[in-house]
C-alpha cells in the first residue's frame, strides 16, 4: 500500500478530516495476461566461472569468482521468463566427467547455458560470458565487464542483464533498487537496497515517520510523505546525499502519492478542503488539478502507462472498492465487486491489468489482480496480511510487505503469484517501491 496505510489509510484520513472540519510501485511476454502454467519458463543452465589468465590468484580471488557465478545463477532464476537448470552433482559423479558439456546440460534439460571467464589484472576483475543455445551447439551471444573487483556483485547483475536483454529483448532489472520504510526506534526511516535486499543502506535520517517513497524515473530522488513538521507533507531526499527537502505543505494531509509513468506528474490524496480527494501535482508541488469530490473518502491513487486514467480506491459504497476515472477526473466507473475491501491499486505496465490489496472471504488481506473491465479476478498470496504492491520497472515481478512469518517483511514474486521470496528478516519494513535500473 502506499502508505502502511492500506490498513489505516482510511482510519487516518477520516481523523484528520474531522479534525479539518471542527477547525474549518526478442519475446515480450507479460505474465500479467497469462496463468503461471500456462507458460514455458526458458531453462538454462550456468557454468562455475573459469581462471583463464596466466598468473596465479589469490584464494580471495577464486572465492569471487563463485560469488559472481552464484549472483548470476539465482538472477537468472529469479527471472520470471527464466527457469534455472542446477548442476547435477550425481550426473557428475555416475559419468565421472570433469565438467558438464552442451549435450550434457541438454540432457539436464537446458535450452541455453552461460559460460564465465576471468581475469584479475591488478586491482581489478574482467569478466566475460557466453551464451550457448544447446540444441545447436552454437554461440549466440558474449560479453565482458571489466571493473575493480570490489564491484564483483555490479558485474555479476550486469551480466545477468545481458543475458535477458539476449532472449528477450527487454532491460533486465538485476541493476535496480527498491526503497521501503523501516522502523528506527520509534521512528521510519527510508532504506535503500539492491532489487534481491543486499546493499542496504539508510537514506532518511529525521528521527520521524516516513512512508509512501517513490523514486523519480532517474533515480536521483526519492519522494515520500512525512511527519516531520506535523501534518503529514510531501518530500523529497536526495539519493547520493540524503539532503531533504520539502516539495509541498497544504491545510490537513498529504498522503499516498503516486508518480506518472512519464515521470512528470504526482498523484495523490489531500484534504486542504476538507475531505479526502484526488489531486494532481507538478513535480514542484504545485495543485494542477482537483480529480475527485465526492462526500466520502478518495484514496491510493495510481497512474495507467499511457497517463490518460487513474485507478483509485474510495468507500462511496460503503466499504472501500476500486474505481477508474479518466486523468482528468471525468467519467468515473466501479472497477471491484469481489473482495469487501479492495485497496491499494496499482496499474501493470502493460495496462491491462491493476493488482491491489484485497480482503479474502477468510478476513485476510492478500495481494490481487483483476483486469481493466473489472473481470478474471485473481488472488496472488494466500498467507499473512499482504500490503504494498509495486511493480517492477519491467512490470513482470511484484514487491510487497507480508506477515506471513511474523513480523512485518519484504517479499517479490512474479506478477502471476510464481516464485514468492523473502527479501527481508528484520521483521519491521512495510512501503516498498521499485526503481528504475540504476546506471
Amino acid at each position: 500500500m502506499k502508505l502502511t496505510f492500506g490498513l489505516s489509510l482510511f482510519f487516518l484520513l477520516l481523523i484528520c478530516i474531522s479534525n479539518i472540519n471542527a477547525q474549518d510501485g526478442i519475446r515480450n511476454i507479460f505474465f500479467d495476461t497469462i496463468r503461471a502454467g500456462d507458460v514455458r519458463l526458458t531453462p538454462i543452465g550456468v557454468d562455475e566461472m573459469k581462471y583463464v589468465g596466466n598468473d596465479f590468484i589469490s584464494a580471495d580471488d577464486s572465492s569471487t569468482m563463485r560469488w559472481v557465478t552464484n549472483i548470476i545463477r539465482k538472477d537468472i532464476d529469479f527471472y520470471a521468463n527464466f527457469k534455472l537448470v542446477p548442476l547435477d552433482s550425481f550426473f557428475i559423479k555416475v559419468y565421472e566427467i570433469a565438467e558438464i558439456d552442451l549435450l550434457g546440460w541438454k540432457r539436464l534439460g537446458a535450452d541455453y547455458i552461460v559460460r564465465l571467464e576471468a581475469e584479475f589484472p591488478g586491482t581489478n576483475l574482467k569478466a566475460q560470458w557466453k551464451l550457448f543455445d544447446t540444441n545447436t551447439s552454437q554461440e549466440i551471444a558474449k560479453g565482458k565487464f571489466k571493473y575493480n573487483k570490489m564491484y564483483w556483485r555490479e558485474i555479476a547483475h550486469n551480466i545477468a542483464d545481458e543475458i535477458v536483454h539476449t532472449l528477450t529483448g527487454e532491460e533486465g532489472i538485476f541493476r535496480s533498487k527498491i526503497v521501503y520504510a523501516k522502523m528506527v526506534g520509534d521512528a521510519k526511516e527510508l532504506f535503500i537496497a539492491d532489487f534481491d535486499g543486499a546493499n542496504e543502506h539508510q537514506l532518511t535520517k529525521t528521527g520521524s515517520i516516513n512512508i509512501s517513497p517513490f523514486f523519480t524515473n532517474d533515480g536521483h530522488y526519492v519522494y515520500f510523505t512525512s511527519y516531520m513538521d506535523g501534518d503529514p507533507q510531501l518530500y523529497k531526499v536526495k539519493v547520493d546525499n540524503g539532503k531533504v527537502e520539502r516539495v509541498a505543505s497544504y491545510p490537513g494531509l498529504i498522503a499516498a502519492p503516486a508518480l506518472s509513468y512519464d515521470g512528470k506528474k504526482i498523484a495523490c490524496v489531500m484534504t486542504k478542503d476538507g475531505n479526502s480527494e484526488i489531486y494532481v501535482l507538478g513535480l514542484n508541488g504545485k495543485v494542477i488539478k482537483r480529480l475527485t469530490n465526492h462526500r466520502s473518502i478518495d484514496s491510493s491513487p495510481s497512474w495507467s502507462p499511457d497517463g490518460d486514467q487513474i485507478v483509485f480506491s474510495s468507500d462511496r459504497t460503503g466499504r472501500p472498492q476500486l474505481y477508474i476515472m479518466d486523468s482528468d477526473g471525468m467519467d468515473t466507473r466501479r472497477l471491484t465487486y469481489e473482495g469487501s475491501y479492495n485497496d491499494s491499486p496499482v496499474w501493470s505496465k502493460r495496462g491491462d491489468r491493476i493488482t491491489f490489496v484485497s480482503r479474502s472471504k477468510r478476513g485476510r488481506f492478500d495481494i490481487a489482480s483483476i483486469d481493466t473491465s473489472g473481470n478474471d479476478y485473481r488472488v496472488l498470496t494466500r498467507a499473512g496480511t499482504n500490503e504494498n504492491p509495486h511493480f517492477s520497472s519491467d512490470g513482470k515481478h511484484l514487491i510487497y510487505s507480508s506477515t506471513r512469518l511474523g513480523g512485518k517483511d519484504l517479499y517479490t514474486m512474479d506478477i502471476t503469484g510464481r516464485n514468492q521470496r523473502r527479501l527481508t528478516r528484520s521483521g519491521n519494513c512495510t512501503n516498498p517501491s521499485w526503481g528504475a535500473v540504476a546506471r
